[in-house]
């Protein structure tokens, strides 16, 4: 089952409301309890889990790798990383932008902690962030092609900083069916519920110092091959 949204421009009315703080707030609280239900009635199958905790086990910090367009599917991993007491949380890249804002508040409300910037090489402050944090035996979370795209290709900053903290990358995908395909840059997919579900870490991907230019193609690959799994899982062919 799948639909296709046109695209429309949003009204001059509808921008000043979507910037209006309860307005926002209320569609914080409405789509995280719509995915808060997608999650509960899903049949989920995950794969890669344990080979990732114990390499995180092992190195005492992750950087977790997905696509854009999983976004509305991943807070769900860090429910299940958290039931199972690998960790406690994770920190999430987001933008500094309206969307980036919501994304955060959404996120947040599934226990990850936010940092503000973007994947690029320039990503600055909020990679900054990221390396102390993994420093400090944390567990990030990054869409290297996020928030605009293009999309499938990664911006620099997540193997840079790889490369720089010498943290495993984890490449992750997901996918759910039936989903709403939407004509987003990024073909994000809007999940529904009682949906099957399959969300599959691949092998980690090591880093040297300076290699972080090497190793993007192969963290992209890597992201694709783990979402071609998802699809696999559920009998779906890949999403042009």
């Amino acid at each position: 089952m799948r639909a296709t949204a046109r695209h429309a421009r949003p009204s001059p009315m509808f921008r000043r409301l979507t910037r209006h703080p309860a307005v926002l707030a209320v569609a914080t609280r409405l789509i995280g309890a719509y995915l808060a239900f997608v999650y509960r009635t899903a049949r989920w199958e995950l794969l890669g889990y344990d080979a990732a905790a114990e390499r995180f086990r092992a190195e005492g910090r992750a950087i977790l790798a997905f696509w854009h367009e999983t976004l509305p599917l991943m807070p769900w991993l860090m429910l299940e990383v958290r039931r199972r007491g690998l960790a406690e949380s994770a920190h999430v890249l987001v933008s500094s932008s309206r969307d980036g804002a919501l994304i955060g508040r959404i996120v947040g409300r599934f226990g990850l902690r936010l940092a503000i910037g973007s994947s690029s090489r320039h990503g600055g402050s909020g990679l900054v962030q990221l390396a102390r944090l993994l420093e400090a035996g944390e567990v990030v979370a990054i869409t290297p092609d996020g928030p605009r795209g293009p999309r499938r290709q990664p911006a620099p900053g997540v193997a840079e900083l790889a490369a720089l903290s010498g943290a495993p990358v984890f490449p992750v995908g997901a996918r759910m069916r039936p989903a709403l395909g939407l004509s987003s840059w990024d073909r994000m997919e809007l999940p529904l519920p009682f949906a099957r579900a399959a969300m599959v870490i691949g092998p980690a991907i090591a880093v040297p110092p300076g290699g972080g230019g090497a190793a993007l193609p192969a963290i992209a690959a890597a992201l694709d091959a783990a979402c071609d799994a998802a699809d696999g899982r559920l009998g779906r062919t890949r999403r042009g």
